[in-house]
């Protein structure tokens, strides 16, 4: 039997539109696939270490790794199977429930998210402990993921992990960007906006990162952690001016590391991107007779906004038409809200304007659109199981409770843990 990632596929490909879409989907998560990406361009034997055709010379040194973030536990199982007795150890900070197995020379820790917790705190203080053990002839491949924003949460004091998940439920309800959210993060952590890097000096690192920030700027993917931080305390408080944060708040910022020196030896390299599942997709949706085009791979705003562009568009393609997106929207809560994610709200707001011949996948890449499910399908199919069971799509809209719309409808789109996380990508197809 195929081996399929999206769990639900058979239920959900009820129609021909329904089946493209999902084997789309399916292709631009094989794409991402980090262990298997790791297998296939690395290259290890006696004296040297090639990854994208860099050389690395390993004869009398140690070989390190630290991963964190949603792709950690994968690409510890990886590096693991790659490096065998030539890895001395590492240290992973996932928030899967892999974490529950076992490897040889990695130590698994399995943290919280969204919200920051003491857990995460005590395992970013083991990260640091374990880098500050480097010397300068030591190796250290990270791999740095989206969450780890979250994971690598070491608050100066008098902040505490309950200070941040405040100041992060606040951020998120004014419909803060990635952008601004994580340089406001840089600055209330030890461990992120290059404090991986100072930490690991004067080892050299090799830090293969995977984004889920549209734009691919290292320095906001996981609050940039090996990377040196260009932002400065004032940054951060002016963008909590900017959104009116509390002063009750408990925030104590924080300057990154800015001397040159923590970074010289450390080599970062944009690893698996939403280009490569763009990419895939794009092909799969070419070799099965469509006209593919992807629109964009860094799309971001209000998801209202965002979705009814896309339909916009949709609607003025000829037949047989795929657009391809990714990125990551916002959702602007009220006081009160139902469960849900980003990807579900579109594909809740398209019902209303989506043709009969069209549909849209929105779906998160890690699998977990702030539930456990990955995404829904907006389509006619979808609207009619809504009539069925008597689902007002305004009302559940008006909620933000797509979750318990598409639970209800059997729309959803089921992967469980990816163990990777590229941002969220949107299929639009016209039949």
């Amino acid at each position: 039997m195929e081996h399929r990632i999206i769990q639900n596929f058979d239920s959900l490909a009820t129609t021909p539109l329904r089946h493209t879409a999902l084997s789309l989907a399916e292709a631009g998560y094989a794409a991402i696939t980090v262990e298997t990406a790791l297998h296939e361009r690395i290259v290890l034997d006696d004296a040297e270490l090639t990854i994208d055709g860099t050389p690395y010379p390993l004869a009398g040194r140690r070989v390190f790794f630290v991963g964190v973030g949603k792709c950690a536990f994968a690409a510890a199982h990886a590096i693991e199977e790659i490096f065998g007795d030539r890895l001395t150890g590492g240290v992973a900070l996932d928030v899967s429930p892999l974490g529950e197995s076992s490897l040889q020379k990695v130590e698994m820790y399995v943290g919280t998210h969204p919200l920051p917790s003491e857990v995460n705190e005590r395992a970013t203080e083991r990260i640091l402990a374990f880098l500050a053990g480097r010397a300068a002839d030591d190796l250290v491949i990270m791999l740095i993921s989206g969450g780890g924003s979250t994971l690598l949460c070491l608050p100066p004091s008098p902040m505490t992990c309950t200070d941040e998940s405040m100041l992060w439920n606040e951020l998120t309800a004014r419909g803060a960007t990635i952008q601004d959210m994580n340089t406001v993060r840089k600055h209330i952590s030890r461990a992120r906006g290059g404090g991986l890097a100072a930490a690991a000096y004067p080892a050299q690192v090799i830090s293969l990162v995977v984004s889920d920030v549209p734009g691919n700027d290292v320095e906001y993917i996981a609050s940039g952690p090996t990377v040196l931080d260009t932002s400065t305390i004032a940054d951060a408080d002016a963008i909590l001016t900017r959104y009116a944060i509390p002063s009750s708040l408990r925030i104590s910022c924080i300057e990154t590391p800015k001397e040159q020196k923590y970074f010289d030896r450390v080599t970062t390299t944009l690893f698996l991107t939403n280009q490569h599942a763009l990419a895939a997709m794009h092909a799969e949706a070419t070799r099965l007779g469509y006209i593919a085009t992807v629109m964009s791979d860094h799309i971001a705003g209000d998801v209202r906004d965002v979705e009814k562009t896309i339909l916009e568009t949709l609607h003025t393609v000829p037949a047989k038409s795929v657009l391809l997106y990714a990125g990551e929207t916002t959702v602007t809560l009220g006081a009160n809200h139902g469960a849900g994610g980003r990807n579900q709200e579109m594909a809740l707001a398209a019902l209303a304007d989506i043709h009969d011949d069209e549909l849209i996948l929105p779906f998160a890449s890690d699998g977990h659109d702030n539930t456990d499910c990955a995404g829904a399908i907006g389509d006619a199919v979808t609207r009619e199981h809504a009539r069925t069971h008597n689902l007002s799509i305004t009302e559940h809209l008006e909620g933000h409770s797509a979750y318990d719309f598409f639970t209800a409808t059997g729309d959803a789109l089921l992967t469980g843990y990816t163990g990777s996380n590229v941002s969220d990508l949107i299929i639009a197809i016209k039949k």
